[in-house]
Protein backbone atom coordinates (compact mmCIF):
# COMPACT_ATOMS: atom_id res chain seq x y z
CA UNK A 1 0.00 0.00 0.00
CA UNK A 2 1.25 3.59 -0.81
CA UNK A 3 1.38 4.71 3.00
CA UNK A 4 1.36 7.88 4.71
CA UNK A 5 2.95 7.84 8.44
CA UNK A 6 2.36 10.31 11.10
CA UNK A 7 4.82 9.58 14.14
CA UNK A 8 6.56 11.77 16.71
CA UNK A 9 8.33 9.78 19.32
CA UNK A 10 10.80 6.96 19.49
CA UNK A 11 8.14 4.32 20.38
CA UNK A 12 6.64 5.36 16.64
CA UNK A 13 9.31 3.86 15.26
CA UNK A 14 9.07 0.46 15.35
CA UNK A 15 5.95 0.45 13.43
CA UNK A 16 7.15 2.98 10.70
CA UNK A 17 10.34 0.07 10.02
CA UNK A 18 8.04 -2.77 10.07
CA UNK A 19 5.67 -0.94 7.51
CA UNK A 20 9.08 -0.11 5.35
CA UNK A 21 10.54 -3.31 5.81
CA UNK A 22 7.38 -5.13 4.79
CA UNK A 23 7.49 -3.86 1.27
CA UNK A 24 4.83 -0.67 1.58
CA UNK A 25 5.32 2.52 0.21
CA UNK A 26 5.89 5.07 2.74
CA UNK A 27 5.07 8.25 0.35
CA UNK A 28 5.49 10.74 3.09
CA UNK A 29 6.33 10.97 6.77
CA UNK A 30 4.72 13.83 8.86
CA UNK A 31 6.45 14.64 12.32
CA UNK A 32 6.76 17.08 14.82
CA UNK A 33 9.10 20.35 14.06
CA UNK A 34 12.12 19.83 15.14
CA UNK A 35 12.92 21.23 18.72
CA UNK A 36 16.31 22.21 20.73
CA UNK A 37 17.29 19.94 22.68
CA UNK A 38 20.09 19.41 25.26
CA UNK A 39 23.22 21.24 25.66
CA UNK A 40 23.93 24.17 23.38
CA UNK A 41 20.13 24.26 22.31
CA UNK A 42 21.11 22.90 18.86
CA UNK A 43 18.17 21.92 16.56
CA UNK A 44 17.27 18.32 16.77
CA UNK A 45 14.89 15.67 15.05
CA UNK A 46 11.63 13.83 16.24
CA UNK A 47 12.94 10.42 16.71
CA UNK A 48 10.63 9.57 13.80
CA UNK A 49 11.79 11.76 11.40
CA UNK A 50 15.44 10.84 12.41
CA UNK A 51 14.92 7.25 11.14
CA UNK A 52 12.71 8.69 8.23
CA UNK A 53 15.92 10.03 7.20
CA UNK A 54 18.09 7.49 7.87
CA UNK A 55 15.40 5.11 5.87
CA UNK A 56 15.65 7.70 2.88
CA UNK A 57 12.12 8.61 3.15
CA UNK A 58 10.50 11.94 2.98
CA UNK A 59 9.74 13.80 5.79
CA UNK A 60 7.56 17.28 7.01
CA UNK A 61 6.22 18.65 9.53
CA UNK A 62 3.47 20.22 7.77
CA UNK A 63 0.29 17.79 7.78
CA UNK A 64 -1.29 19.33 4.73
CA UNK A 65 1.46 18.03 2.67
CA UNK A 66 -0.38 14.90 2.70
CA UNK A 67 -2.97 15.83 0.31
CA UNK A 68 -0.28 17.19 -2.17
CA UNK A 69 0.87 13.59 -2.83
CA UNK A 70 0.72 12.02 -6.40
CA UNK A 71 -0.39 10.04 -6.68
CA UNK A 72 -2.49 9.75 -3.32
CA UNK A 73 -1.51 8.47 -0.49
CA UNK A 74 -4.02 5.07 0.72
CA UNK A 75 -3.87 5.19 4.13
CA UNK A 76 -2.34 7.32 6.75
CA UNK A 77 -1.24 5.38 9.97
CA UNK A 78 -1.03 7.26 13.32
CA UNK A 79 1.31 6.08 16.15
CA UNK A 80 1.77 8.29 19.11
CA UNK A 81 1.96 11.70 16.73
CA UNK A 82 0.42 14.04 19.34
CA UNK A 83 -0.86 16.50 17.43
CA UNK A 84 -4.65 16.92 15.91
CA UNK A 85 -5.62 16.20 12.44
CA UNK A 86 -7.92 18.91 10.99
CA UNK A 87 -11.02 17.61 9.55
CA UNK A 88 -10.61 18.85 5.86
CA UNK A 89 -7.75 16.01 5.77
CA UNK A 90 -9.69 13.74 7.67
CA UNK A 91 -12.54 13.62 5.06
CA UNK A 92 -10.18 13.23 1.61
CA UNK A 93 -7.62 10.52 3.56
CA UNK A 94 -8.59 7.28 5.41
CA UNK A 95 -6.74 7.05 9.05
CA UNK A 96 -6.01 4.10 11.13
CA UNK A 97 -4.64 5.29 14.57
CA UNK A 98 -2.75 2.97 16.80
CA UNK A 99 -4.16 3.11 20.22
CA UNK A 100 -2.39 1.36 23.05
CA UNK A 101 -5.89 0.28 25.14
CA UNK A 102 -9.26 -1.42 25.04
CA UNK A 103 -11.26 1.80 23.99
CA UNK A 104 -13.53 2.98 25.07
CA UNK A 105 -11.36 2.31 28.26
CA UNK A 106 -8.63 5.07 28.46
CA UNK A 107 -9.36 7.24 25.50
CA UNK A 108 -6.78 10.08 26.02
CA UNK A 109 -3.09 11.23 26.46
CA UNK A 110 -2.36 8.82 28.91
CA UNK A 111 -3.39 5.29 28.46
CA UNK A 112 -1.10 3.09 29.91
CA UNK A 113 0.02 5.29 32.80
CA UNK A 114 -3.58 5.49 33.89
CA UNK A 115 -3.78 1.84 33.30
CA UNK A 116 -0.94 0.95 35.68
CA UNK A 117 -2.16 3.41 38.20
CA UNK A 118 -6.29 2.28 38.48
CA UNK A 119 -4.23 -1.17 38.87
CA UNK A 120 -5.65 -2.64 35.41
CA UNK A 121 -4.75 -6.40 35.23
CA UNK A 122 -5.24 -6.31 30.97
CA UNK A 123 -5.31 -3.84 28.50
CA UNK A 124 -4.07 -3.87 25.11
CA UNK A 125 -4.30 -2.34 21.54
CA UNK A 126 -6.66 -0.70 19.42
CA UNK A 127 -6.71 0.22 15.53
CA UNK A 128 -8.96 2.67 15.55
CA UNK A 129 -10.39 5.03 13.35
CA UNK A 130 -10.04 8.89 13.50
CA UNK A 131 -13.06 11.23 13.81
CA UNK A 132 -13.21 14.45 15.69
CA UNK A 133 -13.81 13.60 19.06
CA UNK A 134 -11.32 12.27 21.34
CA UNK A 135 -10.73 8.46 20.38
CA UNK A 136 -13.92 7.98 19.89
CA UNK A 137 -13.79 6.25 16.28
CA UNK A 138 -14.66 2.69 15.86
CA UNK A 139 -12.55 -0.30 15.85
CA UNK A 140 -10.95 -2.51 13.24
CA UNK A 141 -8.29 -4.64 15.37
CA UNK A 142 -7.90 -5.09 18.94
CA UNK A 143 -5.75 -7.15 21.10
CA UNK A 144 -5.08 -7.60 25.09
CA UNK A 145 -1.83 -7.86 26.72
CA UNK A 146 -1.61 -8.41 29.93
CA UNK A 147 -0.48 -6.37 32.99
CA UNK A 148 2.30 -8.11 35.19
CA UNK A 149 2.20 -6.87 38.92
CA UNK A 150 5.69 -4.95 38.49
CA UNK A 151 5.14 -4.26 34.88
CA UNK A 152 6.58 -0.79 34.23
CA UNK A 153 5.21 1.82 32.10
CA UNK A 154 8.29 1.81 29.91
CA UNK A 155 7.92 -2.22 29.55
CA UNK A 156 3.79 -2.06 28.81
CA UNK A 157 4.40 0.34 26.23
CA UNK A 158 7.18 -1.83 24.57
CA UNK A 159 5.41 -4.53 24.50
CA UNK A 160 1.75 -2.69 23.00
CA UNK A 161 3.95 -1.46 20.18
CA UNK A 162 5.14 -4.95 18.83
CA UNK A 163 1.62 -5.96 19.52
CA UNK A 164 0.18 -2.53 17.55
CA UNK A 165 2.94 -3.20 15.04
CA UNK A 166 1.87 -6.81 14.13
CA UNK A 167 -2.29 -5.83 13.46
CA UNK A 168 -1.22 -2.91 11.81
CA UNK A 169 1.35 -5.05 9.24
CA UNK A 170 -2.06 -7.71 8.78
CA UNK A 171 -4.04 -4.51 8.07
CA UNK A 172 -1.90 -3.92 5.49
CA UNK A 173 -1.77 -7.42 3.93
CA UNK A 174 -5.08 -8.26 4.49
CA UNK A 175 -7.55 -5.21 4.56
CA UNK A 176 -9.08 -3.50 7.00
CA UNK A 177 -12.18 -5.50 6.74
CA UNK A 178 -15.15 -4.19 8.95
CA UNK A 179 -15.32 -1.18 11.48
CA UNK A 180 -17.03 -2.18 15.06
CA UNK A 181 -18.21 0.72 17.09
CA UNK A 182 -17.16 0.97 20.32
CA UNK A 183 -19.02 -0.41 23.10
CA UNK A 184 -18.74 0.55 26.62
CA UNK A 185 -18.55 3.31 29.63
CA UNK A 186 -15.59 5.90 27.94
CA UNK A 187 -13.07 6.41 30.90
CA UNK A 188 -10.36 9.05 30.20
CA UNK A 189 -6.83 8.98 30.58
CA UNK A 190 -5.92 12.58 31.49
CA UNK A 191 -1.89 13.66 30.66
CA UNK A 192 0.02 12.84 34.05
CA UNK A 193 0.42 15.85 36.03
CA UNK A 194 3.51 16.21 37.39
CA UNK A 195 2.01 17.10 40.96
CA UNK A 196 0.69 13.50 40.63
CA UNK A 197 4.03 11.88 40.46
CA UNK A 198 4.97 13.18 44.28
CA UNK A 199 4.84 9.82 46.34
CA UNK A 200 2.42 10.00 49.51
CA UNK A 201 3.93 7.59 52.14
CA UNK A 202 0.79 7.83 53.62
CA UNK A 203 -0.60 5.97 50.90
CA UNK A 204 -0.82 2.15 50.64
CA UNK A 205 2.06 0.22 49.39
CA UNK A 206 0.47 -1.08 46.19
CA UNK A 207 -0.71 2.79 45.55
CA UNK A 208 3.24 3.76 45.46
CA UNK A 209 4.35 0.77 43.88
CA UNK A 210 2.11 1.56 41.26
CA UNK A 211 3.10 5.18 40.63
CA UNK A 212 6.91 4.02 40.79
CA UNK A 213 5.89 1.93 37.88
CA UNK A 214 4.62 4.83 35.57
CA UNK A 215 8.10 6.71 35.60
CA UNK A 216 9.62 9.87 37.61
CA UNK A 217 8.06 9.42 40.87
CA UNK A 218 9.67 11.80 43.20
CA UNK A 219 9.99 12.19 47.28
CA UNK A 220 12.37 14.30 49.17
CA UNK A 221 15.28 13.42 51.40
CA UNK A 222 16.54 16.11 54.01
CA UNK A 223 15.02 18.42 51.86
CA UNK A 224 16.46 17.50 48.20
CA UNK A 225 14.59 15.89 45.85
CA UNK A 226 14.91 11.65 45.27
CA UNK A 227 13.20 10.16 42.10
CA UNK A 228 12.54 6.88 43.01
CA UNK A 229 12.86 4.15 39.97
CA UNK A 230 12.26 1.09 41.28
CA UNK A 231 10.23 -0.90 44.22
CA UNK A 232 8.91 -4.08 45.69
CA UNK A 233 6.44 -5.29 47.00
CA UNK A 234 8.10 -8.17 48.52
CA UNK A 235 10.96 -7.34 50.70
CA UNK A 236 14.50 -9.12 49.61
CA UNK A 237 16.68 -7.36 51.85
CA UNK A 238 18.65 -5.72 48.81
CA UNK A 239 17.21 -2.11 49.31
CA UNK A 240 15.79 -0.32 52.06
CA UNK A 241 12.53 -0.29 53.72
CA UNK A 242 9.80 2.49 54.03
CA UNK A 243 7.08 2.69 56.10
CA UNK A 244 3.60 3.38 53.97
CA UNK A 245 0.01 4.01 55.40
CA UNK A 246 -0.18 0.07 54.62
CA UNK A 247 2.62 -1.90 55.35
CA UNK A 248 6.28 -1.43 54.47
CA UNK A 249 7.51 -1.37 50.95
CA UNK A 250 11.20 -2.14 49.49
CA UNK A 251 12.90 0.95 47.29
CA UNK A 252 15.74 -0.88 45.53
CA UNK A 253 16.56 1.72 43.02
CA UNK A 254 16.50 5.60 43.28
CA UNK A 255 18.34 8.73 41.89
CA UNK A 256 19.25 11.91 43.33
CA UNK A 257 19.18 15.15 42.23
CA UNK A 258 22.06 15.55 39.52
CA UNK A 259 23.66 12.20 39.95
CA UNK A 260 22.73 8.65 37.82
CA UNK A 261 20.26 6.32 39.17
CA UNK A 262 21.79 3.91 41.31
CA UNK A 263 20.97 1.03 44.00
CA UNK A 264 18.99 2.20 46.87
CA UNK A 265 21.06 0.65 49.42
CA UNK A 266 24.15 2.36 47.78
CA UNK A 267 22.28 5.50 48.06
CA UNK A 268 22.06 5.09 51.31
CA UNK A 269 25.01 4.16 52.53
CA UNK A 270 26.08 7.31 51.23
CA UNK A 271 24.10 9.29 53.03
CA UNK A 272 24.44 7.15 56.04
CA UNK A 273 21.22 6.20 56.09
CA UNK A 274 19.98 5.52 60.02
CA UNK A 275 17.09 3.58 61.47
CA UNK A 276 13.91 6.31 61.91
CA UNK A 277 15.72 8.70 58.84
CA UNK A 278 12.34 9.12 56.57
CA UNK A 279 10.95 9.93 52.57
CA UNK A 280 8.65 13.04 51.85
CA UNK A 281 7.60 15.23 54.60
Amino acid sequence: MRIAYFGTPALAVPTLRAIVEAGHDVALVVSAADKRRGRGSALQPSPVKAAALELGLAVTDRIDEVLELDPPAQLGVVVAFGRLIKPHVLERLQFLNVHFSLLPRWRGAAPVERAILAGDEVTGVCLMAIEEGLDTGGVYRRAEVPIGPDTTADELRAELVDVGTALVLDVLANGLGEVEPQSGEPVYAKKIDPSELQIDWRRGAREVHRLVRIGNAWTTHRGRRLKVWRTSLQPSGEGIVVATGSGPIEVLEVQPEGKPRMPARAWANGVHWKPGDRLGT
